[in-house]
C-alpha cells in the first residue's frame, strides 16, 4: 500500500510527478552544498522531477521560510541602495541607481515571495540568482542583462496562476 504522508521533507517527486519517493537526507544536504549550481539549473527551466538533489533544492526554495528569506535579502538591497556608498566599505559596491530605477519591480517581487500560495521552484530562482551573481545587474555596472528584465522574468514565474507542474 503507498505511503501518503507528505509531510515537507519526507518525499519527493521524481521522474513520474504523480510517484512520491522518500527524501532522503543525503539527498537535502547535497542540494544544499550544490545550491548556486541547482539554482542555476531551475532557474534555466530545469525540472524539479529530473534529479533527486534537484528536486530537493525545488522543496528547498519553495518553502515559506526561503522565500521570505529572498525577501529579506531584497530589501536589504533597497536599503543598501538608498544609502550614500561609505568610503573604503568591504561589500561588493552595488548598482545603486538600477535598483533604486527598477523599486517598484523588486517591491512586486517582494509581495510575490511572500504571498502564501504556492510558487514555482524556477521563479524563486530567479529571484535569488541576482542577489549572488556578481556578474549580473544588480552588482555589475557592465553587465549586458537589464535590472528590469531579469526581475521581470523572476515575477512571471511567481505568479501563482501559472501551473506548478508543465502540461503533458
Amino acid at each position: 500500500m503507498p505511503r501518503t504522508d507528505v509531510r515537507p521533507g519526507r518525499f519527493l517527486v521524481l521522474g513520474d510527478p504523480l510517484v512520491l519517493r522518500p527524501s532522503r537526507l543525503a539527498d537535502r544536504v547535497r542540494a544544499r552544498a550544490l545550491g548556486a549550481s541547482l539554482d542555476r539549473q531551475l532557474a534555466a527551466g530545469r525540472p524539479p522531477e529530473s534529479s533527486r538533489p534537484l528536486a530537493a533544492r525545488a522543496e528547498s526554495l519553495v518553502s515559506l521560510p526561503r522565500r521570505a528569506s529572498v525577501a529579506r535579502d531584497w530589501e536589504r538591497v533597497l536599503r543598501v541602495a538608498r544609502r550614500s556608498p561609505a568610503a573604503g566599505h568591504p561589500a561588493a559596491p552595488l548598482c545603486a541607481g538600477r535598483i533604486l530605477d527598477a523599486e517598484p519591480a523588486i517591491r512586486t517581487l517582494i509581495d510575490c515571495l511572500t504571498a502564501p500560495l504556492p510558487v514555482t521552484a524556477r521563479g524563486v530562482a530567479l529571484a535569488s540568482l541576482p542577489l549572488t551573481d556578481g556578474t549580473g545587474p544588480v552588482y555589475n555596472r557592465r553587465s549586458a542583462a537589464s535590472l528590469a528584465d531579469v526581475l521581470a522574468a523572476a515575477i512571471a514565474h511567481l505568479d501563482p496562476a501559472r501551473p506548478l507542474m508543465p502540461a503533458a
